[in-house]
């Protein structure tokens, strides 16, 4: 998969631009209902022998339309693309969102900066599908734009898990309660978080568990406060570990979201480092504790569920 700015920057073939099928959306979290579009999608590209292009935007809208909102998306933009990549999208084009961009009408989205594409043929829309300034853009003005040009629009059915419709915010209000289970089902794998190691308190050390304390981007999503078993990727290996979120309130509670995770059988300095955890189900939400041994004996609990949990894995 390549990655452009511009469907005009997908690269000529003998002269000419290559035909493409085209869908666009922001795939935040590449979820099952996500998964279910780009497949059918991608075959078809096969069957008729064009292109994939998946059109999404940097950043998120969100960041630019509520800046004061933080942590909301469920993945990173690398993970996104690494994704969608899977998925067997050819071209990813990012089209940078900025406020000036916001107010674009849909029509003069549409004409310039995907009907401008000589060699468009299947314009693929969500269901729910929505754009341009107040989302004011749906499927009638898409058909209508696309028929002179002969571009053949067609909407995708919803897609259902459960009795319930599957969506970015259906996973978001999940995450956010801890219920990492039901996320791990809807997005057809564990849910994942990427960071990097800083050094923090030393207070895991001194109590016989230390732990990497993870610094992760203001805008991902961080689980419900807990304590949650997990496995964590480091430097190409997979390590079995538990992490905790939240204050530390057994200590002294701050304001301030703590993320750290002890790796099992492990004794390694990788301050600076860059972990992604994977988070596979809760063992309970956090407690202040009487006194520090409570704390630890709590702590071995804890992880014997989680090395009995993982065996099963």
């Amino acid at each position: 998969m390549k990655i452009l700015q511009s469907l005009l920057d997908i690269p000529k073939s003998i002269g000419s631009y290559p035909e493409v099928g085209l869908t666009i959306g922001n795939f935040d979290g590449v979820h099952l209902g996500h998964r279910e579009l780009l497949r059918k999608i991608k075959t078809e590209c096969i069957e008729k022998k064009i292109l994939f292009v998946v059109v999404t935007f940097i950043p998120h809208p969100q960041k630019i339309l509520q800046p004061e909102k933080e942590r909301f998306l469920i993945n990173s933009y690398d993970q996104r693309r690494k994704l969608l990549s899977s998925l067997g999208v050819d071209y990813l084009v990012e089209i940078g969102f900025t406020r000036d961009f916001s107010t674009l009408t849909p029509e003069k989205f549409l004409r310039e900066h995907l009907l401008a594409y000589p060699e468009l043929k299947n314009f693929y829309l969500g269901y729910d599908f929505a754009f341009g300034a107040n989302k004011q853009g749906d499927y009638d003005l898409v058909r209508n734009l696309c028929k002179p040009l002969k571009v053949a629009v067609e909407i995708q059915p919803k897609f259902e898990f459960q009795g319930k419709v599957v969506s970015s915010s259906l996973i978001r209000e999940k995450i956010l309660s801890g219920r990492i289970d039901e996320v791990e089902e809807l997005l057809a794998r564990p849910f994942h978080l990427e960071g990097v190691v800083v050094k923090g308190e030393g207070r895991g050390k001194k109590i016989g568990f230390p732990t990497a304390n993870i610094q992760v981007a203001t805008d991902l999503m961080v689980p419900h406060r807990g304590v949650y078993v997990t496995r964590t990727n480091y430097n190409g290996m997979t390590f079995k570990s538990i992490t905790n979120i939240g204050h530390n309130p057994t200590f002294k509670e701050s304001n301030q979201i703590h993320i750290e995770t002890n790796l099992f059988d492990f004794d390694t300095d990788i301050y600076g480092e860059s972990l992604e955890i994977e988070f596979l189900t809760k063992v309970r939400d956090e407690v202040k504790f009487p006194t520090v041994n409570d704390l630890i004996a709590q702590i071995k609990s804890d992880i014997l569920f989680a090395r009995t949990y993982l065996s099963k894995k």
